[in-house]
This record gives structure tokens, C-alpha cells and sequence, in this order.
């Protein structure tokens, strides 16, 4: 009589199983990805080693921060630091994912990534929000990419949660949609 309790809590129990894997994936490669081969690539903070072992692999020229400059931080010191040693342009860019970012803000961080010498690291805390629209942004102001395309780098496949209420981040995607009207991809 109660078989379809027992399924529903073991579809649930697998589907929640899959998830922690998931969120657990992101974390432990510091939510690092290609978005344009050989031009832009995306993470969460990385420390100095992984900075140093990312450049290596993937040749970037520059990181863009987008916390912000926190000189009297630990990890901040060690960004530019290593930055300095491996001869990487390092710009600040500070974003907040709780508040929606105005036009001028998107127009100085398109001419930001615009100049950045390429290959570019976008990063902020964890590589999922602001990091997921700065991408989108770069893919269609600069890249001339499609809606789908750019849109996918602000998704759950990164960790980006865009659901009203739900998400403190949810202003990232407030902000997607004014910019895709702006782009020309409303529907």
C-alpha cells in the first residue's frame, strides 16, 4: 500500500545524492572552466598554486578579479603576487551578485575584458554568479554570440541558482534579462 512512498523517497534520496556529488564536483576543481579555448576561462578563488598550475596549462595573460580589491586580504595578496611573478595583467572589478549591475557598470566591464590581454580568468568567490554573467556578457558584447550560448554561462551546470526568491544571486539574472533586451534577444 505504501510502495509508492518508499519510490518517491528513493527518487528523491538518488536526486539529492546526485546533487551533493555535483556541488561537491564544482568545489573541489574550483568551479573551472573553458568558455572560449585559448581566450577566456572561468573559476571560483583560486590559491596561488592553483593560479600558478591553471596558467600553466592554459597560457592566460590576465585575471580579472571581480570581488574587488581587498589589499588587506590573504587571498588578494597572494592573487597579485603571483600574478606579478608570472608577468599576468591583474584587474579589479568588484560586483556584488545581490544587486543588479547598471548599464554603465556592463559597459566598463565589456571595455575591462574588452582590453584585458587574452587569454583572460574571470573569477569571483565561487565562480558561479557574477563570474557566470561577466561570461555571458563577454560572449555576446564581444564574442557576438547567441542567446543560448551566452545565456548557458549562467546556469546550474556552474552552480548558479536563478530562481526569484531562492537565490540571493537571482539580480545576475535580473541584469541577463535587461542586457538581453538591450542585445536584441528578446523573444
Amino acid at each position: 500500500m505504501w510502495w509508492w512512498v518508499k519510490r518517491i523517497a528513493a527518487i528523491v534520496g538518488l536526486g539529492l545524492c546526485g546533487f551533493v556529488a555535483f556541488a561537491l564536483t564544482l568545489y573541489l576543481t574550483n568551479n573551472y572552466h573553458t568558455v572560449i579555448a585559448g581566450e577566456l576561462y572561468r573559476s571560483a578563488q583560486l590559491t596561488a598554486a592553483e593560479l600558478t598550475a591553471h596558467q600553466a596549462q592554459d597560457g592566460f595573460r590576465s585575471v580579472l578579479n571581480l570581488r574587488g580589491a581587498a589589499p588587506q586580504s590573504d587571498w588578494y595578496q597572494d592573487e597579485r603576487r603571483v600574478s606579478a611573478e608570472l608577468g599576468l595583467q591583474h584587474a579589479d572589478f568588484k560586483l556584488s551578485a545581490r544587486k543588479e549591475i547598471t548599464p554603465a557598470e556592463v559597459t566598463a566591464l565589456v571595455a575591462v575584458m574588452r582590453d584585458l590581454p587574452k587569454p583572460i580568468l574571470i573569477h569571483c568567490l565561487q565562480g558561479a554568479d557574477r563570474t557566470g554573467f561577466a561570461s555571458a556578457i563577454y560572449l555576446a558584447q564581444i564574442k557576438g554570440a547567441g542567446h543560448d550560448v551566452s545565456e548557458a554561462q549562467l546556469s546550474i551546470r556552474y552552480g548558479h541558482i536563478g530562481i526569484p526568491y531562492l537565490s540571493e544571486a537571482y539580480p545576475m539574472d535580473e541584469t541577463w534579462e535587461r542586457e538581453e533586451v538591450l542585445l536584441g534577444f528578446e523573444d
